[in-house]
């Protein structure tokens, strides 16, 4: 289909852009790799009247360390952070869970920023940035106010970002010593979204006990979620198999599992469980430097 006639703006500075957002409000939407907004537009289920196409924007893209976090740019390709030696260096869970996106094309298109403003319920960086416990900074002609990540997806599409704002930045904390992570997932075979998705973060102390954990998980409900009580039956105890088993029955506690043609509510249900225990197996591997 042919989308509904609307407005194109194409600013240049990011101060630019979010004058036009603030001017615009709801009659606009944001443009950034456009995997999202372009097939809903499309399909006609999105008519904005102004787009605005933040994809041109100077200074969005970049993967650097301030301050004792790396700083990841909204405008940041899925291909760039799969590539970023810092990255794989320091925190390579993100370098990992950007190689599962779609595939090469939507990599070298699609924005870390415009990932998690869509809030797709089945996106994978969600999971991941639930698990490392990322900032994510706004920015309004007012000013910029960071969000915690746990506090950033409200429900299925719906995001803390307010009227007038733009995703700008995520802020990551490179993993401390000890620390293992993984992502892993059920992909739907056609679009290579999660069926369910599960990151894992393990730091362990002497003798081998956890003494911290962050799980993600996306795909299983309307949004991504952090799995507190997954986490709460790991800390403090010592890692073997029969804990990450045990543990990874809680995955679904709390929520209410999607059911579509891809898969039942029950069948997501277990994924959940099956995918908590793998990814906490390879991320208590990575921690002690075994994979």
């Amino acid at each position: 289909m042919i989308p509904a006639p609307f407005e194109y703006a194409a600013p240049k500075t990011l101060e630019e852009a979010l004058r036009l957002v603030e001017r615009h409000g709801d009659e606009a939407k944001i443009l950034a790799g456009g995997h999202s907004l372009l097939p809903l537009m499309k399909l006609r289920l999105a008519q904005p009247r102004y787009v605005i196409d933040i994809g041109r924007l100077r200074g969005m893209s970049y993967i650097r360390e301030e301050n004792g976090h790396i700083a990841i740019g909204a405008l940041t390709t899925h291909a760039e952070i799969e590539s970023s030696n810092l990255l794989r260096a320091k925190c390579p869970l993100l370098a990992e869970t950007a190689a599962a996106i779609g595939d090469v094309q939507v990599r070298n298109r699609g924005t870390l920023g415009g990932n998690l403003a869509h809030a797709d319920p089945a996106a994978d960086y969600p999971a991941a940035l639930l698990a490392l416990d990322v900032e994510i900074v706004a920015a309004s002609t007012a000013g910029a106010r960071t969000i915690p990540v746990n506090e950033f997806f409200l429900d299925m599409l719906t995001t803390a970002l307010r009227p007038g704002e733009i995703l700008s930045q995520v802020r990551v904390t490179p993993l401390a010593a000890h620390t293992g992570a993984a992502y892993e997932k059920l992909p739907q075979p056609a679009s290579g979204f999660a069926i369910v998705g599960v990151a894992a973060r393990l730091r362990l102390g002497k003798g081998g006990k956890i003494e911290d954990a962050g799980v993600g998980v996306t795909g299983l409900g309307p949004k991504a979620f952090r799995a507190e009580a997954v986490e709460k039956a790991l800390r403090g105890k010592k890692a073997s198999d029969k804990i990450f088993t045990d543990a990874a029955r809680y995955a679904a506690q709390g929520v209410e599992p999607l059911a579509d043609l891809h898969a039942s509510a029950d069948y997501r249900r277990e994924m959940a469980s099956v995918y908590t225990r793998r990814a906490l197996k390879r991320a208590f591997a990575r921690a002690q430097g075994k994979a």
